[in-house]
């Protein structure tokens, strides 16, 4: 894996990486974390020997949220708030559009773009202490509500951007919005768990599949089916789906290699 980052650690286990977002005090979204994990997500969607991400938060914290102490620095003149804009938003597509499945384990409080960057990962798990919110009501701003729908009942979703509510760990797995809810200190293994299972599938076929659930989540059901089925017949055509059809046949552990 590449060294050249300043506020992203990454640590490569087997076909999995380990991203850390690591801008202390809170791992606040400033711009070169931003420009790092978007960066960092990339060179993973094109490395063939990662098959599965950790996303998770240096020390106590996930991500804060936007970096309001640098935001005067950032926006000087015209033009500095669409940029602005615009980098923050493809940090949040670059987690969604990563071709490799993201595992967000979420250690701490996740607030506001931190819910954004929750949102835009694939499976999720909790530490019990862990609380998501979006408390931009209480600073002026907005931020992260259309993300939060992606998680959130209608009338939960409105209620935490309305009032800046934050919903912990163990509420986040009774609402089904994380897979599991467990002590901090076995959140790190819990994710690595789901990454290494989802590593051990065709590495062609699970992105294949998080590219047909991408393309299909806003389709009719008859446009998401049709898709999905036309998306079967491609992948049922690969090295590797044959070689998952014979080691289920020959009651072996399958040999994959990406083709």
């Amino acid at each position: 894996m590449h060294d050249d980052y300043t506020e992203l650690k990454i640590e490569r286990i087997g076909h999995v990486a380990v991203l850390r977002l690591a801008n202390p005090p809170v791992n606040a979204l400033s711009t070169v974390l931003m420009n790092e994990l978007t960066l960092a997500l990339d060179r993973i969607s094109e490395s063939d020997d990662i098959r599965a991400v950790v996303l998770t938060g240096e020390g106590k914290v996930f991500c804060a949220g936007a970096d309001l102490k640098s935001r005067s620095e950032t926006i000087k003149g015209p033009g500095d708030l669409p940029q602005h804009s615009r980098r923050t938003r493809e940090c949040f597509h670059a987690i969604r559009e990563c071709s490799k499945p993201v595992i967000g384990a979420i250690n701490g409080a996740a607030l506001g773009a931190g819910l954004a960057i929750v949102a835009s990962c694939d499976v999720l798990v909790a530490a019990k202490t862990a609380v998501v919110g979006l408390p931009e009501i209480n600073v002026g701003l907005l931020g992260g509500g259309r993300h939060g729908m992606r998680l959130f009942s209608h009338s939960r979703l409105r209620r935490m951007m309305l009032t800046g509510l934050r919903v912990d760990g163990d509420e986040l797995y009774r609402l089904g919005v994380v897979e599991a809810s467990v002590p901090v200190e076995e959140l790190l293994d819990r994710a690595l768990e789901l990454a290494e299972e989802i590593a051990s599938k065709s590495p062609l076929s699970t992105v294949l599949a998080k590219q047909t659930l991408n393309a299909i989540e806003d389709m009719s059901l008859r446009d998401g089916y049709r898709y999905e089925q036309d998306m079967t017949a491609a992948i049922a055509k690969t090295d590797d789906a044959k070689e998952a059809r014979m080691a289920f046949l020959e009651k072996r552990a399958p040999v994959f290699r990406g083709s």
